[in-house]
């Protein structure tokens, strides 16, 4: 994973597997397991930020859906994967291949470059829910 921006209560990070362009993770910013775990307080937070990358993520990537999941049976930390999809998805109408067998990695020159474009639009909006 490539870090993009930490926000109060995550991180977000650019999942190295680009078969979904636009593919990140939403990572707390501290250890729980399960979501259950956190006070309201602490949730609220989590999942505002979990729904402004969708929204981000969503919007850069003009995707029709954007699937969300949270597994953990192997990364006991609590974390959300946002995955932007299209009809011509070949998962399309189903859950997203989560370790697809020929995943899509990015080059070293594209790589920054989704990074610091995320970066820009998702402070951009973080700071408009701050307001």
């Amino acid at each position: 994973m490539i870090p993009i921006v930490t926000f109060d209560a995550s991180t977000v990070y650019l999942n190295r597997d680009q078969t979904h362009p636009g593919r990140v993770i939403v990572a707390l910013n501290w250890h729980v397991d399960e979501i259950f775990e956190l006070s309201q307080q602490q949730r609220t937070a989590f999942i505002e930020e979990v729904s402004l990358t969708a929204k981000v993520v969503k919007e850069h990537f003009n995707a029709a859906k954007i699937n969300l999941g949270v597994y953990g049976d192997t990364v006991s930390h609590l974390h959300f994967h946002i995955v932007p999809k299209v009809p011509a998805d070949i998962d399309w109408d189903d859950s997203f291949i989560n370790n697809p067998k020929d995943p899509a990695h990015l080059s070293d020159s594209e790589s920054p470059k989704r990074v610091n474009q995320l970066r820009e639009e998702l402070e951009d909006e973080y700071e408009t829910i701050r307001d």
